[in-house]
């Protein structure tokens, strides 16, 4: 009995226990169905919305498709051009901007027979260039580049560039038009990176002659990471007046980069420049002759065309004042035409490190009619030190070395202070051949008597970055002539001896 008693209550207790679980599962199992009922009711919400946007995208048109459009391309140097979308066509701004400005220090003639007796002081802007630049069709490159400089240099103002290239085949240009040429080491080099304010004489001696700048020329050049080999026809220059016949030549040049490592490098190269034909006295007209006709009255007036010639001249290594000293004067006349000759150049550069050198040697040989050829030679030498540690870089399209550029641009708040190099030359021309002192030229018809001239140039440059280049240069030069009869008594010495400074302001993009 007492066992029953206990038992029910419990049993009753244990029901009721299972009875209150059995309820709250059932309340979760609705609660969670209810969840699902909700996220089903939410899915087919998102499911009847993504339908009509299905809908909507379906009735739009279709997007037109952006087309590519021309962008402005950075050159690793830092200069600008506008391209197409498709790489094939372009278009850049060019220019350089050099402005000099000198004083003749100290012109001493050797007797009061040298002429002139006194060089001429100031400014000249050298060089103001313009032009345009750039590619069409991928392989085809075109260039126009007007010259609005030279004062005091007038038969270098004028169209500098009008070219058309073809680039289609590997490592090759081919090349139509008016430009500047590649004949010797000194005028590959663009004026831009040369060491000094002017070319060495003896290499503008050279390319006098038929080749240099503002020449119609039309050839091609071959050129990988060593070796460049070009040939070109050469035509008149710039401002050479077609009226009487105008000048035609040749050069063949080839250059090969013996030693190519980072920290040196050796060029050796040569060319020679062919005279085939000498302007008829730069197209102008020696004299006129008139002849009357009795009976009818009518008078008839010829020109008589001038002689086969040029002239081989230059300055004093400085462009302030326009008076060549050293000049052959005019090497054929009518008696005795220029029929040809030529230019031989061999050429030797390299550099270590900053260190850098460069020299040529030129042997001019001119044919004359009737008269025994007129040979001359001339050279120079050339060393440049970069005092910030720079170095001179290869230009293999030109097949010669390019300017300086800066580690590190002039900003004096960060400690740099640009590029700084410092550089010496010295220069030769003997333009003198059968030419005896004292001796009158009507007994010595070959001779021709254009002086000798040495040249010592110091310079110091200085970029700042890489568009702008200042440089002061020390020029003195030793001219030495005999009188050959124009003026005074013969054989006297007619020379004179020059030092001049001068500094250039440069800009170029």
């Amino acid at each position: 009995m007492l066992a029953g008693a206990i038992a029910g209550p419990a049993l009753a207790g244990s029901y009721s226990s299972q009875a209150a679980t059995s309820q709250a599962t059932q309340q979760a199992i609705q609660a969670q169905q209810a969840q699902i009922d909700y996220l089903k009711q939410q899915l087919q919400l998102m499911s009847d919305k993504l339908n009509q946007l299905q809908v909507q995208a379906a009735a739009q048109p279709a997007p037109v498709p952006v087309a590519p459009q021309p962008k402005v391309v950075q050159s690793g140097s830092n200069k600008f051009s506008i391209e197409s979308a498709d790489g094939q066509y372009s278009a850049a701004l060019t220019g350089r901007i050099h402005a000099d400005v000198g004083d003749y220090a100290n012109y001493d003639p050797k007797s009061k027979y040298t002429s002139p007796q006194d060089l001429n002081s100031g400014f000249n802007l050298r060089r103001a260039r313009i032009g345009v630049t750039g590619k069409a069709a991928g392989d085809f490159t075109y260039g126009f580049i007007y010259d609005f400089g030279g004062s005091a240099d007038s038969a270098a103002t004028g169209i500098q560039t009008a070219q058309v290239g073809y680039t289609g085949i590997k490592n090759m240009v081919f090349e139509i038009g008016y430009s500047d040429t590649f004949f010797t080491l000194d005028e590959a080099t663009s004026s831009n990176d040369t060491l000094f304010m002017e070319r060495a004489a003896p290499a503008n001696v050279a390319t006098s002659a038929n080749a240099g700048d503002f020449r119609a020329n039309v050839g091609a050049r071959w050129f990988n990471d060593r070796l460049w080999a070009g040939a070109y026809f050469l035509g008149p220059s710039n401002g050479q007046l077609h009226t009487q016949g105008e000048s035609i030549g040749a050069f063949e040049r080839i250059a090969y980069q013996v030693l190519a490592e980072p920290g040196y490098t050796l060029h050796l190269g040569g060319a020679v420049d062919e005279i085939i034909k000498a302007p008829v006295n730069n197209g102008a007209v020696l004299a006129t002759t008139s002849t009357a006709n009795l009976t009818t009255g009518v008078v008839t007036t010829t020109n008589n065309p001038g002689a086969s010639t040029f002239t081989l001249s230059d300055r004093p290594e400085l462009r302030l004042d326009p008076t060549s000293l050293l000049s052959t004067g005019a090497l054929g006349s009518l008696a005795h035409p220029v029929n040809g000759g030529y230019i031989a150049d061999v050429e030797l550069a390299g550099n270590y490190g900053p260190l850098f050198a460069q020299g040529e040697y030129f042997h001019y040989d001119i044919a004359r009619q009737g008269l025994s050829d007129a040979e001359f030679d001339g050279g120079y030498g050339e060393v440049s030190y970069v005092l910030t540690g720079e170095s001179h870089k290869y230009n293999k399209s030109a097949g010669a070395y390019g300017g300086i550029v800066p580690a590190h641009a002039f900003s004096p708040s960060e400690g740099y202070w640009g590029a700084w190099e410092i550089a010496g030359r010295v220069s030769y021309v003997n333009l003198v051949d059968n030419f005896t002192p004292g001796l009158a030229n009507s007994k010595q018809p070959d001779a021709v008597n254009g002086g000798k001239e040495t040249g010592y140039t110091f310079g110091v440059n200085w970029y700042p970055n890489t568009y702008m280049r200042f440089m002061l240069n020390y020029v003195h030069t030793d001219f030495d002539k005999a009188n050959s009869g124009s003026s005074g008594p013969l054989g006297i010495p007619v020379g004179a001896t020059i030092d001049a400074i001068a500094l250039r302001t440069q800009v170029a993009w």
